[in-house]
């Protein structure tokens, strides 16, 4: 069974299944996350939708360099979790199933090219504070208690 953070369905609402692939990135003591700043204000792990046909590591791949500008080396899943959203964007009610990796930041290639996103550095505690979804912040935690942070 593949646990549920967050509200649980709406009765009579139907949700679209939207899975997604996001990142715990550790690199020395920081941790790399994005802040989403629309369609409403979001500090998050990067990462977001797998698209028809790309596999959970290759959207890890697209989507984490699209939100910071990074690429990434060595991704392990974590976990997977689900949620039920609705996605204003998208004018959408989802069910998203989140396949959680830790891997570790290797290049920085340029600026988030996916506008309204900002790739930030945090301290492992500052990240915790900061992360809004709490799949992703017990995903964080668990990987958080078992690296060592170094540097």
């Amino acid at each position: 069974m593949i646990r549920r953070y967050g509200s649980p369905p709406r009765r009579g609402q139907r949700y679209t299944t939207r899975p997604g692939a996001y990142a715990v990135l550790v690199r020395g003591r920081s941790v790399l996350v994005t802040f989403q700043a629309e369609p409403e204000p979001e500090m998050q792990l990067p990462g977001g939708g797998i698209d028809p046909g790309e596999s959970p590591i290759a959207a890890l791949h697209r989507e984490v360099w699209e939100e910071t500008g990074w690429t990434i080396t060595h991704p392990r899943w974590l976990t997977t979790y689900r949620r039920f959203v609705y996605m204003p964007e998208y004018d959408m009610h989802a069910e998203k199933l989140c396949h959680i990796f830790f891997a570790r930041p290797a290049l920085r290639l340029s600026d988030p090219a996916e506008p309204m996103h900002t790739a930030l550095w945090l301290a492992p505690d500052e990240a915790m504070d900061a992360i809004q979804t709490p799949g992703d912040r017990a995903a964080l935690g668990a990987v958080l208690r078992r690296v060592q942070l170094t540097g």
